[in-house]
Order: structure tokens, then sequence, then C-alpha cells
């Protein structure tokens, strides 16, 4: 028996490979596809670069020495990275020496550590007290904010849970224009002191610098949205007491 297909059993070439679009439609389809993805990334620069300006407006004119820092009630130090043997990181110790120099300077009367203590393992509020108090801050004078999961809970908190009023914040330079925006913009007088000391670990610094055009628009996203920061609870008064005291 021949293996070979009569003409009638033979494929049809036109219905045995599938249609394929033509030239120019498939063309025109790549171009949307491009100009879709062009307009994507322009509008995520802009988005970026409207964030990062929004910032530094907020915070213009708001950016301290130590020396020159208006005096406030209270410095807002915020949380950084604490080693697992219960040290704070080199950033982290930048900032307490700043907030410490502001206290022995007579420019506040209180210190409120704000940071991340979401697992019993990692404490950097109670690392930071500790810090400062072994170094001659009155224990009396230190409160902690064991919520200050980022820069807007962190601000957010201080307003609404501490009462604070009127602040000076505490952080690096690459960081400061977002934390004075962010608190001013939760209703507290703010003006910040910044750090430069821990420039000289450039990659990291790198590092923080890339990361921080991401985290204005985060900034301005949360601002815009309102949001309540992740752990609110009712007010405490720390802040109040280490004034009176």
């Amino acid at each position: 028996m021949s293996d070979d297909l009569s003409p009638a059993d033979q494929p049809d070439p036109e219905q045995a490979a599938p249609a394929r679009p033509a030239p120019g439609r498939l063309a025109r389809w790549r171009r949307r596809v491009v100009r879709v993805v062009l307009w994507g990334v322009l509008a995520g620069l802009l988005a970026v670069g409207g964030s990062i300006g929004w910032i530094r407006w907020g915070a213009s004119g708001h950016v301290y020495s130590v020396q020159d820092v208006p005096e406030a009630p209270v410095a807002l130090v915020l949380g950084a990275k604490v080693h697992e043997n219960g040290v704070p990181s080199a950033f982290l110790e930048a900032r307490l020496a700043i907030a410490k120099q502001l206290y022995d300077a007579g420019k506040v009367r209180a210190v409120l550590v704000s940071g991340d203590h979401a697992e019993w393992s990692y404490d950097e509020p109670d690392t930071m007290r500790a810090w400062l108090v072994d170094r001659g801050v009155p224990a009396s004078r230190v409160v902690t904010d064991h919520a200050g999961f980022d820069t807007y809970d962190s601000c957010q908190r201080a307003a609404r849970i501490f009462g604070v009023q009127k602040a000076i914040v505490v952080t690096q330079s690459y960081h400061i224009a977002r934390a004075v925006t962010l608190c001013r913009d939760a209703g507290i007088d703010t003006d910040g002191v910044a750090d430069d000391s821990v420039r000289r670990f450039e990659g990291f610094w790198r590092q923080a610098v890339v990361r921080e055009q991401g985290a204005c628009l985060k900034a301005a996203l949360d601002t815009l949205s309102g949001r309540d920061p992740v752990f609110l609870g009712r007010h405490e008064t720390g802040v109040e007491d280490a004034l009176r005291g």
C-alpha cells in the first residue's frame, strides 16, 4: 500500500499554518507598544522628579548646623540599622551624636528616638536610648517610639501620638529634606540638622542616595493618600513628661 496521500487527503497549506499578521499591522503594533512604554517611563520620571522637587521645596530654609539651628523643645532622631550585637550602625551613631550635641548645647530639652521594633529580637529605639543615656543624657529626657517603621510614620506619630508641635529632626544629609518636609506636613514646626560624617562609607552612601529618589516618591504618595501610620495607638505622654522633668 502506498503511503502517499491522495490529492483530496493532502492538507490545505493555507489551513495548516496559523495566520501571521501582515507586516504593516505588526509594525503598527510594535510602535504602539513602544509608545506606551515610553509614556510610562516619562510619567514615572515626572512623578519622581515632581516628588523630589516637592521635598526640596518643603525643606528649603529649614536645614541648619548644630550651632545655627533655632531652639526647639524636642529633637526627633530617626532610626537606622542596629547590628546583631546590639551596636548602632555608624549611620545611626552619627545621628545620635548630633542629638547629644543639641542637648548639651541647650538647643533641645528632650530627645524622641523613633525606630523599628517590629520584632523583639531587633530594637532600634531602646538601642538609641541606651546610647544617649550611656553618654550623659538623662534617662528622663529620652523618650522612645517603638513604631517608627519609616520616616512618614515617625513624623506622624511624633505629632499625633506624642503631641510634638516643634522639633529638630536629625538624620543624614541625603535624607534630611524628606524628613523635614514630612514632619512639617504632619503639622510639626520642624527644622533639621544633618550628618555628613558617614560619607566616608562611600558605597553605602551612594546606595542610600539612589534609594532616596524612590523614597521621595513614596513620601509623596503617602502624603497624598493621607494614610495612617502602620501602628497608631493612643496618646502617649512621654514627651510631655520629659519636658516637665
